[in-house]
């Protein structure tokens, strides 16, 4: 890490690694992400409902657009709004960042990723893309500068590196091997985790020939993602308002039990053995 990065980001790191909104209120345990968002009013049902962590890769389509604009014009302050983008230009992240603000009415966004950060990345073009969302924070349009990754070396590296706010990784019943080094390392760090892929791309809620027990449900999936304490937020992907009220029961849900974390444990080790390519059963 050059001079200029290290100093910029002692200057803007924030003082707690607690998540918070504007307001200062903790994140909730779960996130709601529009990767497969259909229907209109899911915004607001999870924010009514408690879910102020809201996600997307870019903005949804016109409709879902203005129902989130509304609902930061009307509760701003009380809403956590996390974003990001591939590139590395900072041009090019620019210019998406600029627009979002604009149709969202917002001046300032709470957390930027720089997502999917791998193993042959160029790390000049890496740091120079934090570079530019740390000059963000610093005139008051960003909140937490971070990156998101499938693979355990390279989270390990961001993580000593000591270059993010917080971290997103994919986490689930299969995918554990981050339980044995990656996190650990988080929690050394004080660097928030931030979940996702929690049901494995929904394959976790197919059961397993070999499998006798009970099948997870996705709500069992996000409770399992968040008995880690290193992880303090697990995204649900939820295509429907039905299927966002189903999850909304983990807000409420007990801690798992010992007996349920080795029973989960045992039926991710089986859905896991059926990867097909590096993608899955390599990286993490």
């Amino acid at each position: 890490m050059n001079p200029e990065f290290r100093s910029l980001h002692r200057k803007n790191h924030l003082a707690s690694a607690t998540l918070t909104t504007i307001q200062g209120n903790p994140v909730s345990r779960l996130g709601l992400a529009t990767s497969y968002l259909k229907e209109s009013g899911c915004w607001s049902l999870a924010v009514d409902s408690g879910i102020n962590y809201l996600f997307f890769y870019a903005l949804p389509k016109v409709e879902l657009v203005q129902e989130l604009k509304d609902t930061l014009a009307a509760q701003r302050e009380s809403v956590f709004v996390a974003t990001g983008s591939e590139s590395r230009q900072p041009e090019h992240l620019r210019e998406y960042f600029d627009p979002l603000r604009r149709s969202l009415g917002t001046n300032i966004i709470d957390a930027f990723f720089l997502e999917y950060v791998t193993p042959s990345e160029d790390p000049d073009l890496l740091q120079a893309a934090l570079i530019e969302l740390r000059s963000w924070q610093s005139q008051g349009q960003l909140r937490y500068v971070g990156a998101s990754s499938h693979n355990r070396s390279t989270a390990l590296r961001l993580i000593e590196d000591k270059s993010l706010d917080v971290l997103m990784l994919r986490y689930n019943m299969a995918h554990r091997k981050i339980e044995a080094d990656v996190l650990p390392a988080a929690l050394e760090a004080n660097l928030p985790i931030v979940a996702f892929t929690c049901t494995r791309w929904g394959s976790l809620l197919n059961g397993h020939p070999d499998w006798t027990g009970e099948i997870p449900t996705a709500a069992d999936c996000y409770r399992y993602v968040l008995h880690h304490p290193a992880v303090q937020i697990a995204l649900t992907g939820s295509a429907t308002r039905q299927q966002l009220t189903e999850n909304l029961s983990v807000l409420k849900s007990l801690p798992l039990t010992p007996a349920e974390l080795k029973e989960w444990q045992a039926y991710g080790d089986l859905v896991y053995g059926t990867g097909q390519d590096a993608f899955d059963t390599q990286w993490v």
